[in-house]
């Protein structure tokens, strides 16, 4: 069997899985906590164990488990995040198509369930091959700190 290198993917492995919320800890750590970028309700974050390349999520600032317990204004503003999320991985990535999803509760999928969040996952015609079938490996072919420098810079430069 042939084996690919992943380093980066162990510390997530070894982890104890902390009983705190992730994003609820990144908004409050803000620096180093990967976030694209924040607005009154809601902020963006490079997931950093991406399905595929350019793997972002939208979510609320308030901590809450499913999309009924938002306010209007609060949901409002989630999808303009959302879409703002999505035309800035279009200037950055070109991506050819995307898959954008919510899982409430894990039989859903979700693997984090107290803390509602949206999955944009950029797609290219070709993304899928033999890896994930065969050897249960997904290849990312672009560093994550690479990837959050140049999302921050196309944000600044363009003022999406």
């Amino acid at each position: 069997m042939d084996k690919l290198w992943a380093p980066w993917r162990e510390s997530y492995v070894q982890s104890k899985k902390d009983k705190k919320c992730i994003f609820c800890l990144a908004v409050k750590k803000a620096r180093g906590s990967q976030i694209i970028f924040k607005s009154k309700y809601s902020f963006c974050i490079l997931n950093i164990f991406p399905y595929n390349n350019g793997h972002l999520m939208v979510a609320p600032i308030k901590h809450c488990a499913d999309i009924t317990l938002l306010k209007d204004e609060e949901v409002l503003d989630l999808f303009r995040s959302l879409k703002e999320a999505k035309k800035l991985l279009d200037r950055v990535l070109r991506p050819q198509g995307y898959n954008i999803g919510i899982n409430l509760n894990d039989v859903a999928g979700a693997g984090v369930t107290g803390h509602l969040h949206i999955h944009i996952v950029p797609r290219w015609k070709g993304d899928t091959n033999f890896m994930p079938i065969i050897g249960n490996t997904k290849v990312i072919s672009q560093s994550l700190k690479e990837l959050f420098k140049q999302l921050i810079n196309e944000r600044k430069k363009t003022n999406i």
